[in-house]
């Protein structure tokens, strides 16, 4: 079975601060949050085969977390996964990154709303705006038709940091 994790970035610093929003950091809370929710995803015995993450500051620093906790070797940015990245475009680097061909478990490092809308659509087959991940927060889906994942997934984790920890 292949399994889907979308991962909300950890803490970051506040959006006033910064007037370019892709250069937010990851606060010293963030970071510890963040690794914390790693070695506890590591303790239950997960490993990821690849992380594709958001190239926002704060996204990259996360996956960076995971990876150096021994979650997964293998970081690579993935630009539809920048806030109001398009799901199709994630679909079809699936159908064709030879993933959907064995039993794997992927990584995604993201924004809300849009982990949440994602997780919708691969369950359901339509955003209802209703998943909300906290930050560090995991949503952890099965996908069940490797070729047509959208509207072909199980929701088995839905977590926050604090339920985790």
């Amino acid at each position: 079975m292949t399994q889907l994790y979308l991962i909300r970035h950890g803490i970051a610093a506040e959006a006033a601060d910064y007037s370019d929003d892709q250069k937010r950091p990851l606060t010293e809370k963030g970071r510890q949050k963040t690794e914390q929710v790693a070695q506890k995803l590591l303790q239950k015995g997960i490993q990821f085969d690849l992380i594709l993450t958001s190239p926002l500051v704060r996204a990259v620093s996360t996956a960076v977390i995971l990876m150096d906790v021994g979650l997964s070797k293998k970081v690579q940015e993935f630009a539809p996964l920048a806030p109001e990245g398009n799901l199709e475009t994630w679909v079809n680097w699936w159908n064709q990154s030879g993933y959907n061909n064995k039993d794997s478990s992927l990584a995604l490092v993201g924004h809300q709303p849009d982990l949440g809308n994602w997780s919708e659509v691969l369950v359901w087959g339509k955003t209802q705006e209703k998943l909300i991940v906290k930050k560090a927060g995991v949503i952890g889906l099965n996908i069940l038709d490797k070729t047509a994942p959208i509207g072909n997934c199980e929701l088995f984790l839905l977590t926050s940091p604090k339920w985790l920890l």
